[in-house]
């Protein structure tokens, strides 16, 4: 089984920052994919950055520019650089990983594996 635990999210002014983490955990021999994703009260969980299979990087249009995803494979680890927030970036902010997974000395295919989130609030 995999973890994933989001942390980082808090509550900052609209032009301020915040860095998210998230850590994953478990029989991971690698991570092929990261995505973040956010959802906000009453609206649809939507796909704010991603890093895809070959490494190549996609930013929702909203965010572009502003915010900057990258991982670190030695840690298992994943970020999310905010910048300039905004008071519409408000959400509940969930990290998503797709990995091999290990068992004694084979590499088997794993899966997805979602974070429980973390609050992100924009206000004054």
């Amino acid at each position: 089984q995999v973890r994933v635990v989001e942390s980082g999210g808090g509550l900052v002014q609209p032009g301020g920052s915040l860095r998210l983490s998230c850590a994953a955990s478990g029989r991971i021999f690698e991570i092929n994919a990261v995505a973040w994703y956010r959802q906000a009260p009453g609206k649809q969980r939507e796909l704010v950055a991603a890093i895809t299979t070959g490494d190549t990087i996609n930013y929702a249009d909203s965010v572009k520019g502003r915010f900057i995803i990258s991982r670190d494979a030695a840690k298992n680890a994943v970020y999310l650089q905010m910048n300039s927030l905004k008071p519409e970036d408000t959400a509940v902010y969930y990290c998503n990983v797709e990995v091999d997974l290990y068992s004694g000395y084979e590499v088997m295919e794993g899966g997805e594996y979602w974070g429980q989130g973390t609050q992100v609030t924009v206000s004054s």
